[in-house]
């Protein structure tokens, strides 16, 4: 299907985003949650390691940070085991590298204290307590990925790749395209930072997808449900980050909602299975092949449909909980109580 190109002149496009910030209209209050969370700097204490007291200072920073430190060393900078002292070698020529020594000191210079990403942090994890008094949260360590990795989890910990989050015009990011396309990299900015800590949270540590969700109505409602959370713990923040659109994807899809959901229909794409089928609406892309005109649609339009719908749900079941909806796990009951009907 092919949208209409008439509504291309966005006449909407100012409403839709007003409408989309407005995406928690009830507030909780977390005045007397107590949580001390700590951005603890990781790349910064490295600075301390040299050649003289490598031998020293090394095997304290892995005390201190245990099942990270050995992530790191063997998975990330790929040095070796931590088990077996050989790996210090490999570890003074990455250090003695004049490519990390730049890339140090430009990380240095965008992220001279983390306290501005500690608070937006502090506040949504506040919400997650909110809402799930018991939920374990992790240690948040700071490092340098070699543009590797940007939030990994691990066992009690999120790594914070703060060279991933450089800003759009960073320098290395062109020298990257081919595997980083610019599709992807022009969300590696400070802001980024805690909406891209907090979705990885909900969905690796809270709420991981069941293998059982093969059909593309259950991936919708599955990334629905998530960006919903999102919605409820981080009600300050932007739609456009929470999902990874620009301004201009967002207002697409709300000017195209209706049209969207039809070409759903039509195609009987709701119910498919086949991978290769309905990837393209939940995969991360400049676009979506085959929707709209001149390559301007967006893209994960599965994702941002799943969203509506279960927003349209919670809206007309206000006596469901958020802890109820997460648990739920029959599509098609969120979407036959959303009665879904984009105009």
């Amino acid at each position: 299907m092919i949208l209409n190109k008439a509504k291309q002149i966005y006449l909407f496009l100012g409403i839709g985003l007003m409408l989309a910030s407005c995406t928690n209209k009830k507030r909780v209050d977390i005045s007397n949650i107590n949580l001390n969370l700590t951005i603890e700097r990781f790349d910064l204490e490295m600075d301390s390691l040299t050649e003289q007291n490598l031998v020293i200072k090394a095997p304290q920073l892995q005390k201190k940070y245990g099942a990270f430190y050995a992530d790191y060393m063997e998975k990330m900078l790929g040095v070796g085991s931590v088990a077996d002292t050989n790996y210090y070698q490999q570890l003074r020529q990455v250090l003695q590298n004049p490519d990390y020594q730049d890339l140090k000191a430009s990380v240095a210079a965008a992220f001279p204290n983390m306290v501005k990403n500690q608070q937006e942090l502090t506040d949504a994890f506040k919400h997650i307590r909110y809402y799930y008094p018991q939920q374990k949260l992790p240690r948040l360590i700071t490092f340098l990925s070699g543009f590797a990795v940007q939030t990994p989890i691990g066992n009690n910990y999120i790594g914070i790749g703060l060279d991933m989050f450089l800003g759009a015009d960073a320098k290395y990011y062109p020298a990257l395209r081919q595997s980083i396309p610019q599709y992807i990299s022009r969300r590696f900015s400070p802001q980024n930072v805690a909406p891209r800590v907090i979705e990885g949270f909900i969905r690796e540590d809270m709420f991981p997808e069941k293998d059982a969700n093969r059909s593309l109505l259950s991936k919708m409602i599955y990334n629905g449900k998530i960006l919903y959370f999102m919605d409820e713990v981080m009600p300050n923040l932007p739609d456009s980050l929470k999902i990874g659109y620009t301004q201009k994807q967002l207002g697409w899809c709300d000017t195209y909602k209706a049209e969207i959901w039809a070409n759903f229909l039509e195609n009987n794409l709701l119910y498919e299975t086949d991978y290769m089928k309905i990837q393209k609406y939940l995969a991360e892309a400049p676009f979506t092949p085959g929707i709209g005109e001149n390559s301007e649609s967006s893209p994960k339009l599965g994702v941002y449909t799943g969203w509506q719908i279960v927003k349209k749900y919670m809206e007309k079941n206000p006596e469901i909980t958020l802890q109820q909806l997460m648990q739920e796990t029959d599509a098609q009951k969120i979407l036959s109580g959303s009665k879904y009907k984009p105009k």
